[in-house]
């Protein structure tokens, strides 16, 4: 679909990662306002677990795979934490009249040692036709080999993008793109405006996961997710969701602070 947009938006955008299961409802109603005044003719949007799912997936160890009966409540309490997430999420798009359909993905998705096997993409496909906007989210999938997995919201954006050959795929996240290092450690870290894939590929080794609680990897599980579909040819952003304004220039194509890795 050639004007096709995959939005990602980080956990830590729209929860305070630092306190389990609490909303940041400020950014969300602020993130559905800009995507209503955008308009994008067609968009996925996709969103991370942050407080909500990462806590309880990594308390109950579900990114391991099946161990222990006792995983079988933790496995069902991450998927039951993202569905309340995304609804909140999709009460807010809701509000400002945008069609937002909420999407499990555990019910249309398999995974095979936690890496996407089976993608039963008809309903989405449908959704789009229609005119909605599909809203899915990392989350708690059953695992041909390992039990259940978790699918990173990460890994289910690039994939789709690639999967329905989207135009790109722009990942909303807390800091203003790739940097040189990690721009909360060290001030005089610099922003990486464009990158090429060949440079793509150099900068994986030097990002480190994130240091609160998360299961799916931090920039380092973002980087490594969108190596494969910069091969494919989908042009890919990075940038600042928490900051005002960013994702509906992003969205309407504008020039836009962050970091943009181009085929």
């Amino acid at each position: 679909m050639s004007d096709l947009v995959v939005l990602k938006i980080g956990g830590s955008v729209i929860t305070k990662k630092s306190e389990p299961f609490t909303l940041n409802l400020s950014s969300i109603e602020r993130l559905a306002e800009e995507i209503f005044q955008a308009k994008p003719p067609n968009l996925i949007l996709v969103h991370g677990g942050g407080s909500f799912g990462h806590p309880v997936a990594k308390e109950y160890r579900i990114a391991e795979g099946y161990k222990d009966s006792i995983q079988l409540y933790g496995f069902v309490k991450t998927h039951e934490a993202m569905i309340s997430l995304n609804i909140k999420i999709v009460e807010n798009l809701l509000k400002m009249k945008l069609p937002a359909f909420g999407m499990a993905p555990s019910s249309f998705i398999t995974t095979k040692n936690g890496r996407i096997f089976t993608f039963e993409d008809t309903p989405l496909k449908q959704a789009l036709k229609l005119g909605l906007i599909p809203v899915l989210y990392g989350d708690a999938v059953l695992d041909i080999n390992k039990g259940f997995a978790i699918l990173s919201g990460d890994q289910l954006a690039s994939f789709m993008a690639g999967r329905i050959k989207a135009q790109r795929l722009i990942m909303g996240v807390d800091v203003d793109g790739i940097f040189t290092e990690d721009p909360k450690k060290n001030p005089s870290a610099h922003l990486i405006p464009r990158l090429a894939l060949s440079e793509l590929k150099d900068l994986k080794n030097k990002i480190t996961g994130a240091e609160v609680a998360d299961v799916t990897g931090g920039m380092m599980g973002k980087v490594s997710e969108i190596v494969s579909l910069i091969s494919k040819g989908i042009e890919t952003l990075i940038v600042n969701a928490s900051k005002p304004g960013i994702i509906y220039k992003a969205l309407k194509g504008d020039e836009v602070v962050g970091t943009k890795i181009e085929p």
